[in-house]
Parts: C-alpha cells; structure tokens; sequence
C-alpha cells in the first residue's frame, strides 16, 4: 500500500513558514545593504570574496561564487570570488594533517589579504570550521560576514557584520539566505557596471580626495 502523507502539512505548512520567514528578511534591509556596500567596495578596491560553510552552505557558497565569478544578471567582466569548499585535496589533506576545525581558517591563512572579505555561512552560527576561518580572516584585516539562523551563534559576535534569519528550521534558514545572497549579487553587479561607466578622470579625482 503506497503512504499517503497530508498533502496540507507537506505542501502548505511548508510554504506558510516560508512565506513568514521571508516577510521578515525585509526588516533587514538595512544589514544587507551594509553587506552589500562592503562587498561591492571590496570588489571595487581589487579585493576578493570568500565563501565557506558546510554541506547545504557549502552548496550555497559555490551557488554564490558563480554568481560572481560568471554573471548573475548583467553582461560584465569577471569578478573574483572563491569557495573554500571545492578542492577536495586541500579539504581532505588539511582535515587529515590538522583536523576537520582548520579544513576553511588554513585557506584563508593562504589565500586571504587584507582588504579582502570572508562569508562564513551556517545555520547554526556555530559550525566550529567556519568560526576558526572568520577569527583567521579577522586576524589578518579581512572583513567578515556571517550568514545564520536565529540569534547568530558564536559566528554573530565575531563577524563585522551578520544576517540572521528568524528562524531555527534549516530549510527556511537555507531559503532567506539564497535570497540574500542573490540580492547581494544583484547589488554588486549594478554597482560594478556603474563604477566602470564613470570616466577614469573623475575616478582617480574621487581616489586622490578619499572617495570610494
């Protein structure tokens, strides 16, 4: 006899919670436009954007780099974006010789500089890889961002800025981040394009006065 799971408790209380954990991202505007602002300056500036996370934040760092490294929306050069989390000899080597804590904070050691910009993602705040790599990212004048459920985890009270969902379920957690992280490129993508419309003249002026 096949099962016969209700189709309202699947299918509808599914799409309810995520509905209510969505509407609530919209309170969080202004975090994400500081995001935003951080990584669209850090591009601009000739710096790079990391990504790390485990399992279905490992998937959404990769997804985001993409969106980077390609194009989300626009047609525009490459931009550089890394995920910590696809060289399965790196991974299996340094989890191996150091354990699986360093398997994100011994690339940073290696790839990050100052100037560049990490995103720590976990649906906890808590995931002890991801914290080691932002206290390493932090040490060597790296900014910092962190991505988590409700509350922020230890994760919150490191990163210089965190986007928290208001949620414990790790599905809704997963889909408002994917959504930040999609806006996030959106931004990125028309700051990049407008910062090259700008003619090189007015540019240098703006850098010798200061101006970003």
């Amino acid at each position: 006899m096949p099962n016969n799971p209700d189709s309202a408790s699947v299918f509808g209380n599914a799409i309810a919670e995520h509905l209510r954990v969505i509407h609530q991202v919209e309170a969080q505007q202004p975090v994400l436009e500081a995001i935003a602002r951080a990584m669209a300056a850090t591009l601009r500036a000739g710096g790079k954007i990391l990504w790390c996370g485990n399992g279905g934040s490992a998937a959404d760092s990769q997804h985001l780099a993409a969106e980077i490294v390609g194009r989300f929306r626009r047609e525009r050069r490459g931009l550089p974006s890394m995920a910590l989390t696809t060289d399965t000899s790196i991974l299996t080597a340094v989890a191996n010789d150091y354990g699986y804590d360093a398997v994100f904070s011994r690339q940073v050691e290696a790839l990050g500089n100052p100037g560049d910009l990490l995103v720590g993602l976990s649906t906890s705040g808590n995931s002890r890889n991801v914290v080691a790599a932002l206290e390493v990212a932090r040490s060597q004048g790296m900014l910092t961002v962190a991505f988590t459920g409700a509350g922020g985890g230890k994760m919150g009270t490191i990163a210089d800025q965190f986007f928290a969902v208001a949620s414990s379920d790790t599905a809704r957690i997963q889909e408002a981040q994917i959504l930040a992280g999609h806006m996030l490129c959106d931004w990125i993508e028309i700051d990049w394009l407008e910062s090259q419309s700008v003619p090189q003249e007015t540019q240098a002026s703006a850098q010798a006065r200061g101006v970003r």
